[in-house]
């Protein structure tokens, strides 16, 4: 068994010299009513991670094999971590070799790399490849699945709770598809140096070749990711696509069979794309607006935040209708290090806020020395024709 290091969620996303403090909060108007036959179906920007459609995606339903993402999540935190490699072998046990549904097709006893079995999950769905991945990290299925369930907590998955890492039916095994879209961009955001394995349309092992089910691959800039099926559960996709530098991530379930469940996700995705557009409201490194300061070597501090604040609003909503305030502590006082909080910059529409990006100090500012404070003064009582 490979040591396996114990994580907070926090400590994987690509640090921030200034972390964004965004709001949710996505009240404009839609555009045109969007339905689907799927029982569940969730829609959402990467980027922004607004919910863009929801039917039933806050409820606990049947993931059937979309959850081995978590699976798959779990494996890439501990190669990104260095507790293993992709090329060590693990042995495959009896009961990974005896495991039933989609396969791998292991052979009992034999030594396995972990890309061969990351892939036979991703592109075979392998059950077999599952269990064998998973007791190679952590010893056991069960010990596998109570860090599942720690990293579910950790990324904020409300409406998910795992028992067996194939998804395997099970009444207490459940994901909502929100959960499943939060979970895709986690895995696309904290490993994307492994996300092109879920761009691989076949995989041949033991000289099996196997489709990827994702038969979405490759049409209008889909690029992954998982799909499911049980016989309760119905079939289930996780479809994400990339076009003209936008990423979105839909989840459908519930459907008849392939065809549906291809073709509601595709509607999904197209839904998305051709009604919501970004606008960005301030760009990073740029000065969005200056803060007065007291006492400052500076009269005034430049702020500026840390990554463009970016608004995806229906293209029905005229930009005009979406407008910016500043938020800051008045007087800022002396001294200021740069990176320092200063501000909030808000976008609203009307009066309710949509998103907000800290304001942070450009550079740092110390106290004025005696004579700046002495003009100052002089400008103060005298007016404005004395100049420091």
């Amino acid at each position: 068994m490979h040591r396996f290091y114990l994580f907070i969620i926090l400590t994987l996303l690509p640090g921030l010299a200034f972390p964004l403090n965004i709001e949710k909060s996505f009240e404009i108007p839609l555009p045109s009513t969007f339905e689907t036959i799927a029982d569940y179906a969730a829609l959402l920007d990467y980027e922004t991670e607004t919910v863009l459609f929801s039917k039933n995606g806050e409820n606990a339903m049947i993931p059937s094999s979309m959850s081995k993402l978590m699976t798959i999540y779990i494996a890439f935190h501990q190669l990104k971590a260095g507790a293993i490699k992709l090329d060590d072998r693990f042995i495959v046990s009896e009961k990974a070799w005896k495991m039933g549904g989609s396969r791998m097709f292991l052979d009992l006893g034999s030594s396995v790399s972990v890309e061969d079995l990351l892939r036979g999950i991703i592109v075979q769905s392998g059950n077999d490849a599952s269990i064998a991945l998973a007791e190679g990290i952590t010893g056991s299925e069960e010990v596998f699945v109570h860090y599942m369930n720690e990293a579910a907590k950790e990324l904020g998955l409300k409406n998910s709770h795992f028992t067996n890492a194939t998804g395997w039916p099970d009444p207490r095994h459940r994901m909502s598809a929100i959960d499943l879209t939060k979970l895709s961009a986690a895995l696309i955001k904290n490993f994307s140096e492994y996300y092109h394995y879920f761009n691989e349309k076949t995989f041949t092992y033991n000289k099996i070749s196997q489709e990827n089910r994702n038969t979405l691959l490759g049409v209008g800039g889909v690029d992954g990711l998982k799909t499911g099926h049980t016989d309760d559960g119905g079939y289930g996709i996780v479809a994400s696509a990339l076009k003209s530098d936008r990423r979105l991530i839909a989840v459908v379930n519930g459907l008849k069979n392939n065809k549906e469940r291809s073709r509601e996700a595709d509607r999904l995705l197209t839904y998305g794309f051709n009604n919501f557009q970004y606008h960005i409201f301030a760009k990073a490194g740029a000065v969005v607006t200056q803060v007065p300061i007291w006492n400052g070597a500076d009269l005034f501090a430049n702020a500026v935040i840390s990554e463009d604040l970016k608004v995806l609003f229906p293209r029905n909503v005229a930009r005009e209708k979406l407008t910016t305030s500043v938020e800051f502590k008045e007087p800022l006082t002396v001294p200021i290090k740069q990176g320092e909080l200063i501000g909030i910059l808000h976008v609203r529409n009307g009066e309710q806020i949509i998103k907000s990006a800290n304001l942070y100090s450009l550079s740092d500012i110390g106290e004025a020395d005696v004579f700046k404070k002495f003009w100052r003064n002089l400008k103060t009582i005298f007016g404005s024709d004395i100049h420091q």
